[in-house]
């Protein structure tokens, strides 16, 4: 594998886990895949993360943090943690969390301006949240 340049965000729910992947220059993140979970048996989740880790030459994994609008930790922050800390003790590369307030209010939005089937929706929205994520880090990264 050659040199790790993307950046890969992770948006881990209670039923399915959003994947988002940026372009090698790190400007553009991009809505990857939905991996479902049961929320406690990672097993297949961790491998199928590893496995595109590798694939893709990713260099950082952002894990989506919940928080509640008024900044207290949200209800999934817990789990967000500990699927940060495994990911760590897994991987190779630096794992950063960032709070994910309001990004699958946008995905949601976006999903809906650009006419997305309400059927095909439900694991869009998690690629997507995962994507409004990793494009807010992208883009404190340039600041």
């Amino acid at each position: 594998m050659g040199q790790r340049t993307r950046i890969m965000a992770v948006d881990p729910g209670e039923r399915r886990i959003g994947i988002a992947l940026s372009d090698p220059l790190g400007t553009i993140a991009n809505p990857l895949e939905t991996i479902k979970w049961n929320g406690e048996d990672r097993t297949k989740a961790d491998a199928r993360i590893a496995a595109l880790v590798e694939e893709h030459g990713v260099a950082e994994l952002v894990v989506g943090l919940p928080r509640r609008t008024d900044g207290r930790p949200g209800s999934g922050e817990e789990r967000s943690r500990t699927f940060a800390e495994e990911m760590a003790r897994r991987l190779p590369i630096p794992v950063t969390l960032l709070d994910e307030r309001y990004t699958s209010v946008i995905a949601g939005r976006i999903l809906r301006e650009t006419g997305a089937r309400t059927d095909r929706r439900e694991g869009a929205v998690d690629r997507m949240a995962a994507a409004v994520l990793l494009q807010d880090y992208l883009e404190s990264k340039r600041r």
